[in-house]
C-alpha cells in the first residue's frame, strides 16, 4: 500500500524487533492517517530534495515501543514520527534544511557529533492538529532547544 508518492506502508512499519518478538506492528486507521500525513508533509519533501532516505524507525505500535524501552505514547506509536538518514548527507545539513523549509511538530538531531557528519540520525514528527516547529538536539543525555 502506498502512503504517499515516495513511501509505502511496508517501508514505514518495518521492524526487525517486531518480527523477532512476534509483535503486531500494523497501524489502525487513525495511526495510518497520521503516518500518511507525515509522509506527504515531511518525508516526501526530504526525499525529493536529497534522494533516497532510509527510515530506521517509522510507525511503532505501543507494544513495540514498550519492547524497545520507548513510551507507548510516543509520536512513533501515533504514526506521527520517523527517524531517518540520507546516505552521504551530513545529518546536520539534513536537519537544518528541514528546519528552514518544512512545517513539522518536532525536529530532533539525535546523537550527532560535529566531527562525524554521518553520526546520529534525524527524528521528525508532524501532526494534523497543529505543529510546534520545535527544534532540538539530543546528545544521549541532554536535550538542547533551538540549536542545530
Amino acid at each position: 500500500m502506498k502512503l504517499s508518492e515516495h513511501f509505502s506502508l511496508q517501508e514505514m512499519t518495518k521492524s526487525q524487533t517486531a518480527v523477532r518478538m512476534g509483535i503486531d506492528n500494523a497501524p489502525d486507521d487513525e495511526q495510518l492517517q497520521c503516518l500518511t500525513d507525515l509522509c506527504r508533509n515531511v518525508l516526501d519533501h526530504v526525499r525529493s530534495e536529497f534522494g533516497p532516505l532510509t527510515p530506521s524507525s517509522g510507525f511503532r505500535s505501543p507494544a513495540l515501543c514498550e519492547a524497545i524501552g520507548s513510551k507507548p505514547t510516543s509520536q512513533h506509536a501515533k504514526g506521527e514520527a520517523a527517524d531517518f538518514e540520507v546516505m552521504g548527507v551530513d545529518n546536520m545539513e539534513l536537519a537544518t534544511w528541514i528546519a528552514h523549509n518544512l512545517v513539522f511538530d518536532q525536529l530532533i538531531l539525535e546523537y550527532y557529533k560535529e566531527d562525524e557528519p554521518n553520526s546520529g540520525w534525524v527524528h521528525c514528527s508532524y501532526t494534523a492538529d497543529g505543529n510546534r516547529n520545535e527544534v532540538l538536539k539530543f546528545d544521549g543525555k541532554t536535550y538542547t532547544r533551538g540549536v542545530l
